[in-house]
């Protein structure tokens, strides 16, 4: 048999190669990090009359409770989302791959859907479930006979988190879903087939068999989930713009609020340079669970 040789790529041809796409990169995500550095060394609203004060936007955000509270938020819809959007989704993966369900192309067509929707459209189309005189939610409430349950869902601060956060897992439970659906097809069948032979099935083989198997899938899927849900803003800023008061308010919106509401350019690059260190350190501890991966 004749041997195919591979010659590597010359120098040029790398650079050629990988160039473009490394520029591109640089220009939307490098040189935005680098500029927000720098500005949140300032005090600056804009123009030309930029003061340098070192780290005070950095000591007044550790004191600030409306960064705090923000904070809060966002950790708050981050359990929710990780519960909601990768639970669900790795429970319906299951049932697919057990074949419990029927049509699963067309149940994974109808699951994804949402997730290729703008977070504009989605805002809108729950602000309109969610009305309390004539949204779709609060007239099934009547319909089926128990309009003591009506709420007025965004403007109670005690449940407008969840409320926001319900259509976060509507619109990004497909992405998870096809995410395991994939990892579930790395599995071997002979697997599952040894399993149930030596008696192992539904719970059982789903925490003993696949979980360690598609773990290092469940680790990605926690770290997207994570890094999605800190910089949330579009959907929170059409159904609610942080209210009622600062009860929805999330991080992103409370540097969009600094920013160009108030025009504190230098505090809101502070806060957005928080919002990527606070990501990273609950990526890095994300990275944990599980412990060392398995065999």
């Amino acid at each position: 048999m004749a041997q195919i040789s591979i010659n590597k790529p010359k120098r040029r041809e790398l650079l050629l190669y990988i160039g473009p796409g490394f520029l591109i990169y640089a220009f939307v995500v490098l040189l935005p990090i680098i500029f927000s550095l720098r500005y949140s060394f300032l005090e600056w609203s804009g123009g030309k009359n930029a003061k340098f004060i070192g780290l005070n936007n950095y000591i007044e955000l550790m004191n600030d409770k409306d960064f705090w509270w923000a904070l809060k938020n966002n950790l708050f819809i981050i359990v929710v989302c990780v519960i909601g959007q990768i639970g669900i989704a790795f429970l319906l993966a299951t049932a697919m791959n057990s074949k419990l369900l029927k049509l699963n192309r067309l149940h994974r067509t109808l699951l994804f859907l949402p997730v290729v929707l703008s977070a504009v459209v989605i805002g809108f189309l729950w602000t309109i479930m969610y009305n309390k005189d004539a949204g779709l939610i609060n007239l099934f409430l009547k319909v089926i006979g128990h309009p003591e349950w009506i709420k007025a869902w965004l403007d109670d601060p005690g449940i407008v988190l969840t409320s926001v956060s319900i259509p976060l897992i509507w619109q990004y439970m497909g992405l998870y879903l096809v995410i395991f659906l994939a990892a579930y097809q790395g599995i071997p069948k002979d697997v599952f087939e040894v399993a149930e032979i030596d008696g192992a099935s539904g719970l059982k083989k789903m925490w003993y068999i696949t979980l360690p198997l598609i773990m290092d899938t469940f680790k990605v899927a926690l770290m997207l989930c994570i890094a999605g849900n800190m910089k949330v803003f579009d959907h929170i800023f059409i159904m609610t713009n942080g209210g009622p008061g600062n009860a929805s308010t999330v991080v992103a919106q409370f540097a969009y609020n600094n920013s160009f509401i108030k025009f504190k350019l230098g505090y809101g690059s502070a806060i957005s340079i928080a919002i990527m260190i606070v990501s990273l350190i609950l990526i890095v501890l994300s990275r944990k669970v599980g412990g060392k991966n398995h065999a």
